[in-house]
């Protein structure tokens, strides 16, 4: 009875989810270098695409998770308590002057956290639904973005404030890739199995990347400082 209460989750979500949590470290740790550590540091080609595109994928990829859970109201204040964790760390580095840091008012925790929020309003849209709906939000976020604006909140919107932050993910145009994610979480796995279940998962690389991806909130929150103090070790 026990091992059939037992949570079933899906493997290859988990292992993409680690994936992205390890491309944003990797991202993080070369901005340090060039932007602090090694001012004639030129960063690899692939940096520039997983800047690109790392992120949105993480985005969408956990629209499709949240269609999966149950508890994405507790999920979203849990991931909106870490990202108050963040905003506090950083206003408190940018007046130290410790490196090239700026606020993060409205960063991709803060956004997830109310995309996780939203999703109660949005669970019973059917898939055909969710899709137009997401691509409006995302020529919305395409139109606002050189927008300027006096009012800083609206800086949550996708509008341009001017402000000058280390980590900025507003609402247009993410909440349409997150949407798309939640669409593609409903038409793929309705039955809540793996698409992949005979994919040979059980090595170590595999493992290593599931449990990255279980823990990805934990290792978002705590890897900046300790990407930071090695390289701080490393290069002084």
């Amino acid at each position: 009875m026990e091992e059939k209460n037992k949570k079933t989750r899906i493997w290859e979500l988990d292992a993409f989810r680690g994936l992205c949590i390890l491309g944003m470290i990797f991202v993080h740790a070369v901005w340090d270098l060039d932007n602090v550590f090694l001012s004639d540091f030129s960063p690899p080609l692939v940096y520039e695409y997983m800047i690109d595109y790392g992120a949105l994928l993480f985005i969408v990829l956990s629209g499709v998770c949240v269609t999966l859970g149950r508890h994405s109201v507790k999920r979203g204040f849990i991931v909106l308590a870490a990202a108050m964790l963040v905003s506090l760390a950083f206003s408190v580095l940018e007046p130290l002057g410790i490196g090239s840091f700026y606020p993060v008012w409205f960063g991709i925790l803060h956004l997830l956290g109310t995309c996780m929020l939203l999703y109660p309003l949005l669970k019973k849209l059917p898939y055909w639904c969710l899709i137009p709906i997401a691509m409006a939000f995302v020529l919305l976020g395409w139109y606002v973005e050189g927008v300027g604006v006096d009012f800083a909140p609206l800086l949550v919107l996708g509008f341009d404030s001017g402000i000058s932050m280390s980590d900025y993910f507003p609402l247009f145009p993410n909440l349409g890739w997150f949407l798309l994610g939640i669409a593609l979480g409903k038409l793929l796995y309705q039955q809540r199995v793996s698409l992949l279940p005979n994919f040979p998962h059980n090595n170590w690389i595999c493992r290593f990347l599931m449990l990255c991806g279980r823990h990805s909130l934990i290792i978002y929150v705590l890897h900046q400082p300790i990407v930071y103090g090695i390289l701080w070790l490393i290069f002084g």
